[in-house]
């Protein structure tokens, strides 16, 4: 699906510059973002210039935000969540903590974008794309004499003891799809093997997913999981890093967006939902140069920095299963039990 041929580009449909209403309405917004810190004030800061309605921006992680939304959603304080992994986007449509909308601006995005739309019933859209992967610090692996990683399998090497750093599916989406990703390409309980063995050699889980490249720039991890994406910014600031798509074939993640059911200022996020799907705000991650993803617009090309896609042997990562309830509850219980808690 991800790599599959684009779809013509139509017309822009109700772009926001083109409704002056929206942009004399004023009000307040509550959004609870699962991007990086500087893409989500950079987004509300567009956003807010663009209309006259003012943004309470709350930066949180995916898991975290859909443990938020669960126990606020009886006096939901969110109006919308933006960014972030899909799945837990996914479980929160299921489970009625968001809501359905049809956007005016659905023509203008790619298919696998419409696709995570059609797949929650309405309550979640995609707005960007991206690879699961890993990367080495190279420094690191010269001084410790250790061969440069390739493969999945290759990161339960025990000379790689203490070397690896992931995040914890618990707090972050990205660990939660990687997770999946070892699941879904080697079956439950071989990848659950895979991750007891992992185990032994990670040396810290962090609640942010992109966390890990940040350790791995800095020389306190060899090797960090994370979407590729969150690497490069590193990469290009001259940080010794090699960033690896794993020779057995990896995920990939659909960023989301979702209404929150409840919320208290529906129009102005039914305002923020249409301009976030236009090729105007879509522009606005490629500028913070922290984002390096594939955007949702067809209009808005991926900065020529961002992994190629072409290149990348994915996996058919199906989000309608792993973004149920039921399976993440009961794969998150398993990964607590079998493997957070595993003597090392």
């Amino acid at each position: 699906m991800i790599r599959a041929t684009l779809l013509a580009a139509t017309a822009l449909v109700a772009i926001v510059a083109g409704h002056p209403a929206q942009s004399q309405t004023g009000g307040n917004l509550v959004m609870y973002c699962g991007s990086t810190e500087d893409w989500c004030r950079t987004q509300t800061a567009a956003f807010e210039r663009h209309t006259a309605i003012k943004v309470a921006m709350l930066r949180k992680s995916s898991g975290e935000i859909y443990a938020t939304l669960k126990a606020e959603a009886s006096n939901p304080r969110a109006d919308i969540w933006w960014g972030g992994s899909g799945d837990p986007h996914m479980q929160a449509a299921e489970e009625g903590l968001t809501m359905e909308y049809t956007s005016p601006n659905m023509g203008e995005l790619h298919p696998w974008a419409v696709k995570q739309w059609e797949l929650s019933k309405k309550r979640a859209v995609g707005i960007f794309a991206g690879a699961m992967g890993f990367s080495y610090n190279t420094k690191l692996i010269a001084e410790k004499k250790l061969a440069p990683p390739k493969c999945w399998a290759d990161l339960i090497d025990p000379k790689l003891r203490d070397e690896v750093q992931t995040s914890d599916p618990n707090a972050s989406g990205t660990a939660y799809n990687v997770l999946a990703t070892w699941v879904q390409l080697m079956g439950e309980d071989k990848g659950f093997g895979f991750m007891k063995s992992l185990h032994r050699n990670v040396n810290q889980y962090t609640k942010s997913g992109a966390a890990p490249a940040k350790a791995l720039s800095l020389g306190e991890t060899t090797i960090a999981i994370n979407f590729m994406h969150d690497v490069v910014p590193y990469v290009l600031q001259g940080a010794p890093i090699v960033i690896v798509s794993p020779c057995e074939g990896t995920g990939y993640e659909v960023g989301s967006m979702s209404m929150v059911k409840g919320g208290r200022n529906p129009q102005e996020a039914r305002i923020w939902y249409d301009w976030a799907l236009t090729r105007e705000a879509q522009a606005v991650g490629p500028t913070t140069k922290t984002s390096y993803q594939v955007p949702a617009n067809k209009d808005v090309p991926p900065l020529p920095e961002a992994p190629d896609f072409s290149k990348i042997k994915f996996i058919d990562y199906d989000f309608a299963k792993y973004g149920s309830s039921d399976v993440r509850r009961r794969l998150l219980s398993r990964w607590d039990n079998e493997v957070k808690s595993a003597a090392k």
